[in-house]
């Protein structure tokens, strides 16, 4: 793996991990608290869905599934607390 991968999963992990603490499912590390903000959990969803846009056939297999997963993931996540502010309602 070079440098650009390894970057590139450090990328793809800060948003992902941007996306878990919007959603509550980490604690925020500036707080020690777990926080809720699905605005911006759904914008780092998005540019992680733009960043799988923009290098579309410019990844190897391995960074794409990455990629994938992580989208699947965070997606389900998303849904999951939007449930829940439909039930709590």
């Amino acid at each position: 793996m070079n440098k650009n991968d390894q970057l590139f999963i450090q990328l793809v992990y800060i948003f992902h991990s941007s996306a878990m603490v919007a959603m509550g499912k980490l604690k925020n590390p500036a707080t020690d608290k777990i926080e809720r903000n699905l605005d911006q959990a759904q914008q780092s969803i998005d540019l992680l869905e733009m960043i799988r846009e923009k290098t579309q056939g410019n990844l190897s297999p391995d960074l794409q599934k990455m990629l994938d997963n992580f989208l699947t993931e965070l997606r389900l996540n998303f849904v999951d607390e939007k449930n829940k502010d439909l039930v709590g309602s």
